[in-house]
């Protein structure tokens, strides 16, 4: 019914108004998303001392949405080439709205999570969709990159917004009020995606991988659920280890099985081009620091230093801030100069930004946290940018979809990680030392976020150079002889 009352526009005919128009649309769903990340973990003390979770069922709460978001990420890129771009990004819509407004129902802790795993079943259809859509809008390689960094602008204002209006929310009226805040933001984004975004699809379907897929999911559950839950089992347990071992199995046996596909969920040629193998590595990299950072530093401002969740979330926006305000910089840095630039700021801030605080007390004062919270935000707000044009540059744009979907998989794989690891890494501090408080059993994890930004910034070098420029340029001749326009990889 939709399609008849607004009948799809050929993207070759949009103007420069109407092309914005899409980007803003696009621009609500990561949002919301994002916002739905920065609040959660300002309400992490709040949940937990409702429902009187361990740290493992805080983990839970925060990588039980992305780990289904990052499970099938891929499959939605993919679906929408096939089905239809507009289309699957309004189901997504629609099932994240229904999941926030069931989120702020939830009677316990299980419930809420899965829940949570409702809304990252329409999530996982929102930000890769949306960069598709972004993609088939935009032709134009240095239009589009700048287009790339006003969407990573929008992580800085979800960033910016969310700590504060989260704060306010739970101080105010209480933890479920975060959820909310999604409905009004996703109803208004189905409008508006109904009226003015013109349907698009690849020209060739491809088919489900459902193997390919089933062995994604199974890789990603086992291996979260093994490190999450390792420091009450023991990681020498038979379950922790049979996850583990199922995830390295699985994971061996997706490798093997999208070789012999046809028409595979993650066509592993493209990670033949140097710089988007090292962009899917640096995604992986710069969200667990992210995530890591997030969780640590909320857990650390209310628990340890007794801050309200509308203090602590004021008190982050040295970070936020600059998370909102670097990435048009980066996006147009990187549509004149290239990605070396960028990557190398970000690995190098994001590493001292972390380094700051592997020495944290309980009484570390407020004037090095701001320090490390502005220089961190200061990084990450360099290094979103060359990765998602890394990730579409020199991809036909028949797997626009798909190539936005992995980059899209690894920042979500990241941030999975990042709180799984750092939580873990506390948590065994904990046991090991009676007595010992959060602060100095996050210093570990401190300095494994320290590690990933050091990862950054060697990848900015090994994937700017003129080995890894031919690289991307074998690969596109490779997936599409014909595509050789937009290869603005630098």
């Amino acid at each position: 019914m939709a399609s008849v009352a607004f009948p799809p526009v050929p993207t070759g005919t949009l103007s420069r108004r109407r092309r914005v128009g899409i980007l803003l649309i696009c621009s609500m769903s990561l949002l919301i998303v994002s916002l739905d990340v920065t609040i959660v973990n300002v309400a992490l003390p709040s949940i937990g001392q409702q429902f009187h979770s361990r740290l493992s069922g805080l983990q839970w709460t925060v990588d039980a949405y992305t780990l289904v978001l990052a499970s099938l990420l891929m499959l939605s890129g993919s679906t929408a080439d096939r089905l239809g771009r507009r289309r699957t990004f309004v189901i997504g819509l629609s099932v994240f709205t229904v999941g926030s407004l069931l989120c702020s129902l939830a009677p316990d802790l299980s419930t809420l999570v899965v829940f949570r795993m409702v809304q990252a079943v329409g999530g996982s259809m929102l930000n890769p969709v949306a960069m598709s859509i972004i993609t088939n809008t935009f032709h134009d390689a240095r239009e589009r990159a700048q287009a790339v960094g006003v969407w990573a602008a929008v992580v800085g204002l979800s960033m910016a917004l969310g700590p504060v209006i989260g704060g306010v929310l739970v101080s105010a009226v209480g933890w479920p009020s975060i959820f909310w805040i999604n409905v009004p933001i996703g109803v208004s984004a189905i409008v508006l995606a109904l009226r003015y975004v013109p349907e698009s699809r690849a020209a060739v379907a491809r088919k489900v991988d459902g193997p390919g897929q089933a062995l994604v999911i199974v890789v990603m559950a086992s291996l979260t659920y093994g490190i999450i839950e390792a420091p009450d089992r023991g990681w020498t347990s038979p379950t922790i280890v049979a996850a583990l071992s199922v995830a390295g199995a699985a994971l061996a046996c997706f490798a093997l099985w999208e070789r012999r596909v046809h028409e595979p969920l993650v066509d592993l040629r493209f990670f033949r081009s140097v710089p988007f193998a090292a962009a899917t590595v640096t995604a992986v990299a710069a969200f667990a620091t992210l995530g890591g950072f997030l969780f640590l530093n909320t857990l650390y401002l209310q628990d340890v230093r007794g801050l309200s969740a509308l203090r602590a979330g004021v008190d982050t926006l040295p970070m936020a801030a600059l998370t909102m305000i670097i990435p048009p910089i980066s996006g147009r840095i990187v549509g004149h100069r290239g990605s070396r630039g960028p990557l190398l700021v970000a690995g190098a801030a994001i590493a001292v930004g972390c380094l700051l605080l592997t020495r944290l007390t309980s009484t570390t004062p407020f004037g090095l946290l701001f320090c490390a919270y502005a220089v961190f935000g200061f990084g990450f707000g360099f290094v979103n940018a060359p990765i998602t044009h890394a990730a579409v540059s020199g991809m036909p744009r028949a797997q626009a979809g798909v190539a936005a979907a992995i980059a899209s998989t690894s920042r979500q794989v990241g941030s999975t990680l990042g709180v799984a690891v750092v939580g873990v890494l506390v948590s065994s501090s904990l046991n090991a030392r009676s007595g010992a408080g959060f602060a100095t059993a996050s210093r570990a994890g401190w300095w494994v976020l320290t590690g990933c930004g050091v990862v950054i910034l060697a990848l900015g070098v090994v994937s700017t150079t003129a080995r890894a420029h031919a690289s991307a340029r074998r690969t596109a001749e490779l997936l599409n002889p014909e595509f050789l326009e937009g290869l603005t990889v630098r």
